[in-house]
């Protein structure tokens, strides 16, 4: 489970051409602190926002705009 969050992180990062909320944050950790630590950092954010949804039953919202609608 681990290397598909890590690799789930590192695809977030380097490859998806869609903006995501959190890809803005590890990127800014990316340049400060190094890749790898923040693809840690953004799977562990993924698994914190998996719990959440799968504990309330909400929808995964790709932006802040989507928060709004």
């Amino acid at each position: 489970m681990r290397a598909m969050l890590y690799e789930a992180a590192h695809i977030m990062l380097v490859r998806l051409a869609k903006v995501v909320l959190a890809q803005g944050w590890a990127i800014k950790i990316a340049r400060h602190r190094g890749m790898k630590k923040a693809i840690v950092a953004l799977a562990r954010r993924l698994v914190v926002i998996m719990h959440r949804i799968w504990v309330d039953g909400t929808e995964f919202r790709w932006t802040r705009e989507a928060t709004a609608a």
